[in-house]
């Protein structure tokens, strides 16, 4: 191996951060999988939605990492109220948003906000194995949202949309994993 593939391995290394990032926590969150199904990861369903919605209505892509550390903050605190807490912010935003006059993005991001946050909290009332399921399929959906953002640069930073891509993708695979095992 000659000095300078050596000295750019860790640079490439370093570049793939927000994927090894997106493992991580979805090992952690993971545990929830393992406790309730998957209905649990609702929440994280409504989140990934609102921090796209936040940085649409904010016109800026690198807030999305400081919304995405606020929703965090917000599951840790909220608990079994995280959902519904998320999807009053995204109410917020949006407002936000419309008052700033912000058109580029804002709309397409409200629409689905409405449909992910709409299937987290449907998750929460219905059965739980038709929540799992919910959940499962939302997160699936918002990976494709991810890779599609990810592309374009457009709405968040790609950092963001590769960690949430890789994030969405795991715990939509654990969910499915765990309704299929019970």
């Amino acid at each position: 191996m000659t000095a300078t593939v050596q000295a750019r391995a860790p640079r490439d290394l370093l570049r793939w951060w927000p994927a090894a990032a997106g493992v991580g926590v979805a090992a952690v969150a993971g545990f929830d999988v393992a406790e309730d199904g998957g209905v649990g990861l609702a929440p994280v369903l409504a989140a990934s939605a609102v921090i796209y919605l936040g940085a649409a209505a904010l016109g800026r892509p690198r807030a999305a990492w400081p919304l995405f550390f606020g929703a965090f903050a917000v599951l840790a605190v909220a608990g079994a109220y995280a959902t519904w807490a998320l999807l009053g912010a995204a109410v917020l935003l949006a407002g936000y948003g419309l008052l700033r006059g912000v058109v580029r993005g804002l709309p397409l991001q409200a629409v689905a906000t409405a449909g992910f946050g709409g299937a987290a909290a449907l998750a929460l009332v219905v059965s739980p194995e038709l929540g799992a399921r919910l959940v499962a399929t939302g997160l699936l959906g918002h990976a494709v949202w991810d890779v599609h953002h990810h592309r374009t640069g457009r709405v968040v930073t790609r950092s963001l949309a590769e960690f949430c891509a890789v994030l969405d993708t795991l715990l939509a695979v654990a969910i499915t994993v765990a309704t299929l095992v019970a």
